[in-house]
């Protein structure tokens, strides 16, 4: 036996962990298809998760970097390659 109690997780931990999946998802694909449009929206949903807290506050971290890091690869790839920024 543990001696350690079982913490349950509430459905507010369960959604901050989607949203913040969901962020990184969206900023990854915003580097190759219009980083304007989606890359903020991804970013607010970033900030979303982090403002929820709980169990997954460093992913929500982590996605607010990889937000931020996308957001510069996808304009550079945008503005070098020539394609629509938004």
């Amino acid at each position: 036996m543990s001696a350690a109690p079982y913490e349950r997780s509430r459905p507010a931990d369960t959604l901050a962990g989607f949203l913040a999946a969901a962020s990184i998802f969206v900023s990854l694909t915003g580097i190759a298809y219009r980083p304007l449009r989606l890359i903020p929206f991804a970013t607010l949903l970033a900030l979303i998760a982090i403002a929820i807290g709980g169990r997954h506050e460093r992913l929500a971290t982590y996605a607010v970097f990889i937000g931020a890091v996308s957001f510069m690869l996808g304009l550079a790839a945008a503005v070098i390659t020539s394609n629509p920024l938004w």
